[in-house]
């Protein structure tokens, strides 16, 4: 899986344009693998730059070293999640020519679910504090923006073979159906909204998408210049 930007040690006034040595790097991710785990345990009003420190078998004076706050550690996390959510949304699922457009929203849909369940703990307390903290919501808006894209791409492809129907606006389908996945797991895996079966949850996201887009198997599809069945009865 591709990997963010690597980050240095960033202040308010900036990124430090000194780079970190290699020691530096993996102390850095040390700290950013334990605050994960300290927010998922204790949301982030709970949490602790202390226990951070210690979790990472750091002094809690190294803590400053490398983040300047819990709230920019955080922020963070938050990114690195986002990012991650986004490529097991399993783009290349959505691309690939080779399988049935059906199995492979099918199989994109599985493996976003899977993941955010994995991960729902922190999904939890991001998607908490993306309602107060304005940078936290921006990225989770950005990253959404980009799935919407892959998703328009994917639906724009479908439309040019004539699998899916002609007069639907790919990049509106984009955003409701991209909405329409990440509503139901943060209610689903976080909010406890009902308790569904994974497998069931995977066919009806799947028979939504494909219902909205008039999704046609290639196995069906009418080749060029094949006349059409009469609907006429």
């Amino acid at each position: 899986m591709p990997k963010p930007p690597e980050r240095q040690n960033q202040g308010s006034n900036g990124y430090n344009p000194k780079p970190l040595t290699s020691k530096g790097r993996s102390t850095r991710e040390r700290l950013l693998v334990a605050a994960k785990e300290i927010f998922e345990e204790n949301g982030f009003l709970d949490a602790r730059i202390s226990d951070i420190a210690t979790r990472a078998h750091l002094s809690h004076g190294s803590f400053y070293h490398y983040f300047e706050s819990k709230e920019e550690i955080f922020r963070e996390v938050a990114e690195l999640q986002e990012f991650s959510l986004l490529n097991h949304r399993n783009a290349e699922e959505l691309a690939s020519a080779e399988k049935d457009p059906l199995e492979r929203i099918k199989q994109a849909n599985r493996s976003y679910l899977e993941w955010y369940r994995q991960e729902a703990r922190i999904m939890g307390v991001i998607e908490l504090m993306s309602r107060y903290d304005a940078e936290i919501n921006a990225v989770r808006f950005r990253h959404q923006h980009q799935f919407a894209d892959r998703i328009r791409i994917s639906i724009e492809r479908l439309q040019g073979e004539g699998l899916a129907g002609s007069a639907l606006d790919a990049g509106f389908a984009g955003d409701a159906l991209g909405a329409m996945v990440a509503r139901i797991a943060e209610l689903w895996l976080v909010q406890d909204w009902r308790d569904y079966e994974m497998n069931h949850v995977v066919d009806q996201l799947t028979l939504l998408w494909a219902n909205a887009i008039g999704l046609q198997s290639r196995s069906v599809r009418p080749r060029r210049g094949q006349p059409q069945p009469d609907k006429k009865g």
